[in-house]
C-alpha cells in the first residue's frame, strides 16, 4: 500500500464512502475476469491527481499504478456510467446532510467555453464568438445548492440554446421530478415553449436590471456560475484535453466527486462549507 502524500489522495473517511459506490470487480461477475493487481484506492487516487494536479496520464508519478492500467479503469468507468451514478448518489447524500430532501424540483443550467488543446479533434471542437474561444462547451446543471444533476460537453461552436434541448431531453428522462429550470436570456425563445410542451418542464429566464453597469449579482443565475467556478479549480478543467467528449464529461464528474466527498466528510476544512450549509443558496437567491 503506498503511502499517501499528496493533496488529492482520499482520506479513510472518503474511502469508506467512495468505496461502496464502485462497480464489482469483473473476477466477482458471473461473467467473469482477472483477478485486479492494484488496490481500487489506488486507482481513485490516481484518477484524483490527474484531474487535480493537470498532468498526462504519462506523467503519473511512479508511486501510482501503472498509467495504462489507471486509465483503463477511467475508460471502462465512464462508459458502463459509473462515474455518474456515484456522482448522483453522493449529490443526493450530501442534500440529506444539508438537512434537504434528496431530490429538488428546481434547478440551474448554464454552460462554460474553455479552449481545447491541439489532440482534440475538429469534429468535437467549435468557436464560440461571444467569448471568443476555440474550444468545447460544458452544459451544466445544478440544483438550488449548486450540486450537479447533469454534465454535457459540446464543441464551443454550439448555441445554448440548441444544446438546452439535447440536455434537457436527458435532464427529464435521468430525473422526472424537476419542474423548473432557472437560466439566462439565453435559453429564452422558442427553448421556452418547446419544454413546457414536450418535456413538461418550466423555464424561467433571469435578466440583468435595465441601466445596470458592472458586476451584478443576479437571482439563481449565481448558483450555478459558482458551480462553474468551482470546476476550475481543479487544473486538468481549466482547459479541454480530452479527445472524447465523453471522457472530457467524465474528468468534470470526478472532480465534482471529489468536491461532494470532501463535503460529506470534511464540511468544516472544506473551503465552500459555508457556501452549501443549509438554504444558503435559497436564502441568498
Amino acid at each position: 500500500m503506498r503511502r499517501r502524500r499528496y493533496p488529492s489522495d482520499t482520506t479513510d473517511e472518503e474511502w469508506s464512502v467512495i468505496e461502496p459506490l464502485l462497480p464489482p470487480a469483473a473476477c466477482t461477475t458471473p461473467r467473469g475476469g482477472r483477478p485486479e493487481r492494484h488496490p481500487r484506492r489506488e486507482i481513485i487516487d490516481a484518477l484524483r491527481y490527474v484531474v487535480s494536479e493537470g498532468c498526462r496520464w504519462r506523467s503519473l508519478p511512479a508511486d501510482f499504478p501503472p498509467p495504462a492500467t489507471v486509465y483503463g479503469f477511467f475508460r471502462r468507468w465512464t462508459k458502463s456510467g459509473a462515474l455518474e451514478k456515484i456522482r448522483d448518489h453522493l449529490r443526493r447524500e450530501v442534500r440529506c446532510a444539508m438537512g434537504a430532501s434528496p431530490h429538488g424540483v428546481a434547478t440551474v443550467i448554464d454552460s462554460q467555453s474553455v479552449k481545447a488543446a491541439e489532440m482534440v479533434g475538429k469534429d468535437s471542437r467549435g468557436f464560440d464568438p461571444g467569448k471568443r474561444i476555440n474550444g468545447r462547451k460544458r452544459h451544466v446543471v445544478v440544483d438550488l445548492h449548486g450540486l450537479p444533476l447533469l454534465v454535457t460537453v459540446t464543441p464551443a461552436s454550439t448555441h445554448d440554446a440548441n444544446a438546452a434541448r439535447l440536455v434537457l431531453a436527458r435532464l427529464r428522462a435521468e430525473h422526472p421530478e424537476i419542474a423548473v429550470v432557472w437560466a439566462d436570456r439565453a435559453y429564452a425563445g422558442t427553448l421556452v415553449s418547446w419544454a413546457k410542451t414536450t418535456l413538461g418542464l418550466t423555464i424561467k429566464t433571469v435578466s440583468r436590471p435595465k441601466g445596470a453597469a458592472g458586476f451584478v449579482l443576479l437571482p439563481r443565475r449565481w448558483i450555478v456560475e459558482r458551480s462553474l467556478a468551482w470546476i476550475l479549480h481543479a487544473r486538468r478543467l481549466v482547459r479541454d484535453y480530452e479527445r472524447l467528449p465523453a471522457h472530457a464529461e467524465a474528468m468534470v464528474n470526478l472532480a465534482l466527486i471529489t468536491l461532494m466527498s470532501r463535503r460529506l466528510t470534511r464540511p468544516a476544512l472544506h473551503p465552500t462549507a459555508a457556501a452549501l450549509r443549509p438554504g444558503a443558496a435559497l436564502q441568498a437567491a
